[in-house]
């Protein structure tokens, strides 16, 4: 079997992370480059962050290409109370021994996008960066894309919306504007896709980088439990993404025109999802999960991380 080749655009984040080791550990997928964006922290944070996973996996080689640090219309918002001040508050991660490239994330999104064998998008950030790339290279184009963000029901942010699509909601208009092959994985679909804590045991005895996730489970927790305690665990956002492409058949995905709202007001961010064909909304221009099996998404991701080398 060819693996899938991958780019992750993203802002660890401890979710985000998790999809970069879930990624690694698979075979069925091969990660080519990470770009970072700002959102869950500072680009700063989480250009280091990406570094720090990646060392971690042993996979120092993967190169990292830091892009917006901020949304293209709105004020900078990061999610530290979620996060934590590190961005990956939790366990203790060594400064990276690697940099980042220094070629713009954009830039370096432009040229993967215009080669014939493009690889495939994940975006588990704001869409900050995937917007300016189509707002300035008019010809660089994925031919598929996977994200997370949005919700058809109850936002994370604020009531209306998911924190990804919040953050810098023009960027995501213009995603779903362009009419591409894109997969919406909202919080319907995630708040379903959770890691309880029997899981996060069993990873934390499987070896140095499992106790590593572990630990970052622990912090990530503390939020959710507090914020969600009708969950029976976290909400493991970002890496339903990679899992999407793992084994497609997780999620149940339909046709859906989305819309996502960029007013100032208590919808911002919102994104309206009609996957029922109703009248007047307008014809589908991407796909959006609707269901995800979450039994057999924890029992991936346990064994997937688990099987990461302890001596990594």
């Amino acid at each position: 079997m060819t693996p899938t080749p991958i780019i992750l655009d993203c802002d660890p984040g401890h979710d985000d992370a998790i999809a970069i080791l879930l990624a690694l550990a698979s075979p069925e997928v091969e990660l080519v480059g990470v770009t970072t964006v700002s959102g869950n922290q500072t680009l700063d944070k989480t250009t280091g962050n990406a570094l720090r996973v990646l060392e971690l996996a042993g996979r120092g080689d993967i190169p990292v290409y830091a892009g917006a640090d901020a949304p293209i219309v709105r004020a900078r918002d990061v999610a530290a109370h979620v996060h934590g001040e590190s961005g990956l508050d939790g366990p203790d991660l060594p400064q990276p021994q690697h940099a980042a490239q220094s070629q713009h994330a954009v830039e370096y999104l432009a040229t993967q996008f215009t080669r014939s064998d493009k690889p495939v998008l994940v975006a588990t950030g704001p869409l900050t960066n995937v917007g300016l790339l189509f707002a300035t290279h008019p010809g660089a184009r994925p031919d598929r894309i996977i994200l997370m963000g949005g919700a058809i029901g109850e936002g994370n942010r604020t009531p209306a919306a998911e924190f990804n699509i919040w953050a810098d909601p023009e960027a995501a208009q213009r995603v779903f504007q362009e009419g591409l092959d894109t997969t919406m994985v909202g919080l319907d679909v995630t708040h379903g896709a959770l890691i309880k804590d029997e899981h996060t045991e069993r990873m934390r005895a499987a070896g140095r980088v499992g106790k590593v996730v572990a630990e970052l489970m622990d912090f990530y927790a503390r939020f959710h439990k507090a914020r969600y305690p009708d969950l029976d665990g976290s909400p493991m956002h970002d890496p339903v993404c990679v899992a999407h492409l793992i084994d497609p058949t997780l999620m149940d995905v339909r046709d859906a025109a989305i819309e996502v709202d960029c007013t100032t007001g208590p919808s911002r961010g919102r994104t309206n999802v009609d996957w029922r064909n109703r009248e007047h909304f307008g014809a589908p221009n991407a796909k959006v999960g609707v269901s995800i099996d979450g039994d057999r998404f924890a029992e991936l991701v346990v064994d997937r991380i688990s099987s990461l080398p302890a001596s990594a």
